[in-house]
């Protein structure tokens, strides 16, 4: 480069060598190239550009004469006159799309906002309803305003946002261990809610790593693995390798560089055991024809002997012989001819790259010209080539399909090879939707092809394209996961419910308008994503659940207290509530956040984006089932403990009293029968339909260690003098905790006979 990106301008000349990362476009006036234009288009085979191409109609990034800026020279040399820089490339068009648009909150924190003003609602509204209640009950306005203020500290929750921010921290962390790096906590959460996956396929579904197949001999054929003890095989694997210009890590360069079909054939010649290292193959090389875009081949003369490659309608015309069985070339007949184009037919269908390999001879010391180089040469046979599904994608399409997510491949390639990896990943029933059919469709025929249940392959697709498809996906409700790794991707991925960047292979423009980093790149690390924000929003349902049901409990002796206008003792103080509240129940809560997945996690339909963390069902099941359950066996506990001795409803309890010894018991066993049922509700909320010998006792064994917390805290509360002080509690006698024993118990078992009947209906 003559400038530096910041100094060119339009009509400036840019001298482009393989190698040269394009900071411009322009137009070519001189020489060929081969450019990767991965980051614009999604392809992983780099595009041949030509100065004398003729200009055909279609797309820009088609145009057979032009280069772009922030795409690489992989081969050749050419000189281009700058036409746009800065944001008036392409690259800085795609940049503007990416800008359309305001980031919304998540499903979460819609809902979470939501619930913290009903909440606040209800809170209120009972501290104020108790007011006009406890005057007329008796109370005098400062003792009914101070137990309103203790009613409402009672309805609120004061560990459900902190709880719920360390929970969606512990699954930021879990997802960055098996390579998914979110970058925004409530992510996690959104993540299970998804219904439609978007997916790439290049780099995502494939490994975005050109690898040697099959090839082709004349008389056999050899899968790739099992080439190495022929001899043909290995004479093929090498006149390949030396008719490159590509370097491998390693040898001679500090990263690969160069064509990836031509990275694919040193590395097959290197697992034949016939490796090509760079510096000899150079030093050998007499004269090299570069690859011309016309010709479709690429040939090198190596002493007195020549290697062509390229396409197998290029090569094959000027090959009059074919390497036989034996090792001596025989006329290419007829029939061979027949043989060679059923095979190209067979490889083609399924989705590979064809390149045929010959060799000839030249004079010693002569370069002749390339007509004549490449005359009367020698057919050595096929090579196809592929870049493979990654390992486990397969199984990852299933395991999403099972959790009812629909999967859609949008990808900047050709159809049938993006139809073909589809299938091969078991994506889609070969529908096909080009990038010219797409921008022909109206918004209501892609609201019409998208609402139903088929997956699609969209080849050729554009930026454009594929963030009209994101943006109809999500006007009809759906929850939608886009993948991609170039900068065209970038638009789509800002506008995604969930945009996933690629880790190793994306751009920097793509991982900045990502929410979700993928460090190896790998689509089953998406499915594994979804796992864990479901399982996310799980145990932030099982530990809103376990902090509501105590609500009421909590509520309960208020209550009481007011309608019975002072006759029965105030079972519980503020301050014991904020010991329950902030003490006992925290960390078991913050360890219901850490509960491993139910079974059949990933085999529910998604999760509808307008469905609340709290619900109607979850509502009835704190407050119904076990906070009123709770309720009466605190207030049991209560009782039992002031008529033991000897209390009636009325008589005196205060400071001075003689039953004021029995009233601070009475009270601490409120406490600890709150904190007795909070270790029944623990283990009920483990679940929300499976049982609990399904999942195991001691799984999960943060909650065990959050109730001997739970436990040590409130008997030092009941126990340690300076805290019996503060909290206004008593110590409590075995008859007292004989009778607390059964609490946990009775509280697990009736929820657990209400998951066993909410089982029998759904079976």
């Amino acid at each position: 480069m003559r400038r530096t990106g910041g100094e060119l301008v339009p009509g400036d000349v840019l001298v482009v060598e393989e190698g040269d990362r394009i900071c411009a476009d322009g137009r070519l006036v001189d020489g060929a190239l081969s450019v990767d234009l991965s980051a614009l288009n999604g392809e992983s085979v780099p595009a041949s550009r030509s100065a004398d191409a003729e200009v055909v109609a279609g797309p820009l990034l088609e145009a057979r004469e032009m280069v772009f800026s922030g795409t690489v020279c992989t081969a050749g040399e050419g000189r281009a006159v700058v036409t746009r820089t800065g944001m008036h490339t392409e690259i800085g068009r795609i940049a503007a799309l990416s800008q359309r648009g305001r980031g919304e909150p998540s499903p979460l924190e819609r809902q979470v906002r939501r619930a913290t003003w009903v909440i606040a609602a209800v809170a209120v509204a009972a501290g104020a309803a108790f007011l006009p209640i406890g005057v007329v009950a008796g109370l005098g306005w400062a003792a009914a305003i101070s137990f309103a203020i203790g009613l409402i500290v009672a309805n609120v929750p004061e560990g459900l946002l902190p709880t719920i921010t360390l929970a969606l921290a512990v699954g930021v962390r879990e997802l960055a261990r098996v390579g998914a790096v979110v970058k925004r906590l409530s992510a996690v959460e959104t993540l299970g809610s998804t219904a439609v996956i978007c997916t790439d396929k290049t780099g995502t579904l494939t490994e975005n790593r050109m690898r040697v197949s099959r090839i082709w001999l004349y008389g056999s054929e050899l899968d790739a693995a099992a080439a190495r003890g022929d001899g043909r095989a290995r004479e093929l694997a090498t006149a390949a390798a030396r008719c490159t210009t590509a370097r491998v890590a390693g040898d001679g360069a500090p990263h690969d560089t160069g064509d990836p079909m031509e990275l694919a054939l040193l590395r097959f010649a290197d697992q034949l055991a016939v490796p090509v290292h760079a510096a000899e193959r150079d030093a050998e090389r007499t004269f090299l024809y570069a690859f011309d875009s016309r010709l479709k081949r690429m040939s090198t003369v190596d002493g007195a002997r020549v290697h062509t490659k390229g396409a197998v309608e290029s090569v094959l015309p000027l090959c009059d012989r074919v390497v036989g069985p034996g090792g001596h070339s025989v006329a290419l007949s007829a029939e061979v001819r027949a043989q060679l184009q059923a095979a190209v037919d067979r490889y083609a269908a399924a989705g590979l790259r064809v390149l045929s390999v010959a060799y000839g001879f030249v004079g010693a010391g002569r370069t002749p010209e390339r007509d004549h180089a490449e005359a009367g040469l020698t057919l050595l046979g096929l090579l196809a080539l592929a870049d493979p599904l990654r390992d486990g994608v397969a199984e990852a399409v299933g395991g999403a399909h099972r959790a009812g997510i629909r999967i859609h491949v949008i990808s900047g390639d050709y159809g049938p090879t993006a139809a073909e990896i589809a299938r091969q990943a078991g994506i889609g029933g070969g529908r096909v939707v080009t990038g010219t059919e797409l921008e022909a469709m109206s918004e209501t025929e892609l609201d019409r092809l998208l609402a139903g249940d088929e997956e699609i392959v969209f080849a050729r697709s554009t930026p454009e394209g594929k963030l009209r498809i994101c943006e109809a996906l999500r006007a009809a409700g759906k929850v939608v996961a886009m993948t991609g790794d170039g900068v065209n991707d970038a638009p789509a991925l800002r506008h995604a419910d969930i945009g996933v960047a690629m880790g190793r292979s994306g751009t920097d423009v793509a991982r900045e308008a990502a929410t979700m980093v993928l460090t190896d790149d790998n689509f089953a690390t998406i499915v594994k994503a979804v796992h864990a924000g479901r399982r996310v929003y799980d145990n932030v349902r099982k530990f809103v659940l376990y902090i509501f049901a105590h609500a009421v409990p909590e509520v309960v002796p208020f209550l009481i207290f007011a309608l019975s206008g002072g006759a029965i003792p105030l079972p519980l103080t503020v301050l014991q509530i904020l010991a329950i509240d902030l003490g006992t129940e925290t960390l078991p809560a913050l360890a219901l956040g850490r509960e491993p997945a139910e079974p059949g996690l990933m085999r529910r339909p998604p999760r509808s984006p307008r469905s609340g963390v709290i619900d109607r069902r979850l509502l009835l099941r704190a407050w119904g089932l076990l906070g009123v359950t709770s309720a009466a066996l605190v207030m049991a506990g209560f009782f039992w403990s002031l008529w033991r001795a000897g209390w009636q409803p009325g008589a005196a309890t205060g400071p001075g009293s003689a039953l004021h010894g029995a009233y601070r018991e009475a009270t601490t066993m409120t406490f600890a029968g709150i904190v007795a049922c909070q270790l029944g509700t623990a283990f009920a909320a483990r679940t929300d339909r499976a049982s609990l010998r399904s999942i195991g006792v001691f799984t999960n064994r943060l909650l065990l260690g959050g109730i001997a917390f739970e436990l040590v805290f409130a008997a030092a509360v009941i126990y340690l003098p300076p805290l019996q002080a503060l909290f206004g509690t008593a110590a409590l006698g075995p008859a007292h905790l004989a009778f607390l024993a059964p609490f946990p118990l009775l509280v697990w078992g009736v929820d657990e006979l209400y998951r066993r009947r909410a089982r029998q209906r759904t079976s």
